[in-house]
């Protein structure tokens, strides 16, 4: 009842839709605009090699094993002089050295959906160029598309409550991708490009002003919000091989228009 069939293009939230989208074998393009998504996109655009891990794992040991760098948070990482989950801590000194990078939503619906026919990073950063490979995949695979805005977490949960805040930074974001992919739209797909096409001439300000930017803004990191919310600033477009994130332009495929 839920599936969103029989549409080719369909919107789920968080998790449980990166479990569904696994559990369909859609192709699966994760959203995770502040800031996963957007680190990954960034990290990848620099050559960096990136490896997803859930974060009620061992990272740790998980990236000893890979011979990757762990990602520490933000400050932490700061302090070492090392990339952090802000987009902006990557430059070209990281250039193919592996990360191990985890994060409670958009490393974790990553991770949930490792087995799908292809697993895609989009974000405002390269909405259109996400879009045109995942257009390409579906005509090769014959898969339809799931889009994951991937949500927040609420910081205190009392008993019975929910712990997904949904974040109107994905939601734009997976419009965006779903405004330029063809083929038939479920309900809720269309009710998410509607809310992108009414907003998409004041995204930055819309981003700077949430609450997730807000968060951000406080703590600091005022530089990761206006970066994240860039429009199509990359071609890149990272795509899973192999446990980890490579730019899909790699493999032969062409992520730039025409």
């Amino acid at each position: 009842m839920f599936d969103q069939s029989p549409f080719e293009c369909r919107v789920e939230w968080g998790k449980r839709g990166a479990r569904e989208a696994a559990e369909r074998c859609d192709i699966t393009i994760v959203v995770d605009v502040l800031s996963f998504s957007s680190t990954v996109v960034s990290a990848v655009n620099k050559g960096a090699i990136i490896y997803p891990y859930p974060p009620n794992l061992d990272g740790h040991l998980y990236a000893k094993n890979l011979g990757a760098d762990y990602i520490l948070g933000r400050k932490e990482a700061v302090i070492l002089g090392r990339p952090t989950l802000s987009p902006v801590s990557f430059n070209e000194q990281h250039a193919n050295q592996k990360y191990v990078l985890s994060s409670l939503n958009g490393a974790f619906c990553s991770w949930i959906a490792t087995k799908v026919p292809a697993l895609l990073i989009g974000s405002l950063l390269n909405y259109s160029a996400v879009a045109r490979i995942a257009k390409r995949l579906k005509h090769e695979t014959k898969a339809n598309i799931t889009v994951i805005p991937c949500g927040e977490l609420w910081n205190e949960i009392r008993e019975n409550e929910d712990s997904l805040r949904p974040s109107i930074e994905d939601y734009l974001g997976a419009g965006a991708i779903l405004s330029e992919l063809s083929g038939t739209k479920s309900p809720e797909a269309e009710v998410c490009i509607g809310a992108y096409e009414h907003s998409k001439d004041r995204i930055s300000e819309l981003v700077w002003d949430c609450g997730s930017g807000r968060e951000l803004r406080e703590k600091g990191y005022e530089a990761d919000v206006i970066h994240c919310s860039q429009m199509n600033k990359y071609q890149t477009v990272p795509i899973l091989r192999n446990g980890s994130f490579v730019d899909a332009s790699n493999l032969g495929y062409a992520t730039k228009k025409g």
